[in-house]
């Protein structure tokens, strides 16, 4: 949800190029992808969960990358990530030339970079600098900070967010409208 709500934040409130359905469509596909890619590290996610053999791809993943909150979970894995997504954008482009794959590939970023930063605010913390080993977390002291998949996360932050991507809607109405009507075609 943190990844949808950033990207419309982000549609609202900046200029937007003119975009067409499908880029609209495969953007927004792109940014709930990039904003579960960072749990690519941990088997159990449920990116692995829909894949048949995918309790076993994410066993290799898992160690490959470190394990959970690792490489996937820092500056070094947006970028990593970000020229993997980007480098398969381009190998897809021949094949899909009406789409515009910047478009698709920072939203993509946008979803990657907003489950980082809700990650941050979690018990666990996120180490943004690898390789220092640190992760970061705010508030500073743990004790504050949410437990991932508790009920403060479940019944307070995931609608919290369901309300601020309906306020963003609702309060730019008018250039949402624009968007629906003139933007996708």
């Amino acid at each position: 949800m943190a990844a949808f709500t950033a990207l419309t934040v982000i549609v609202v409130t900046q200029v937007i190029p003119h975009v067409t359905l499908a880029t609209g469509i495969t953007a927004v596909v792109a940014n709930l992808v990039g904003g579960i890619t960072p749990d690519i590290d941990q088997p159990t996610a449920p990116f692995w969960k829909n894949l048949p053999i995918g309790r076993y791809v994410g066993r290799t993943f898992d160690k490959f990358l470190g394990g959970h909150r690792f490489l996937s979970h820092s500056i070094v894995g947006v970028v990593l990530f970000g020229f993997a997504f980007h480098y398969l954008l381009q190998v897809l482009k021949p094949s899909f030339p009406h789409l515009n794959m910047d478009v698709i590939w920072w939203s993509f970023i946008i979803g990657y970079a907003s489950h980082l930063i809700m990650d941050t605010f979690t018990t666990e913390g996120v180490p943004w600098f690898l390789p220092i080993p640190i992760k970061l977390g705010f508030p500073p002291i743990k004790s504050l900070r949410i437990q991932t998949g508790g009920l403060i996360e479940r019944f307070v932050i995931f609608p919290g967010l369901m309300l601020v991507t309906i306020y963003f809607i609702y309060s730019n109405y008018d250039k949402v409208k624009i968007i629906l009507h003139s933007y996708l075609k």
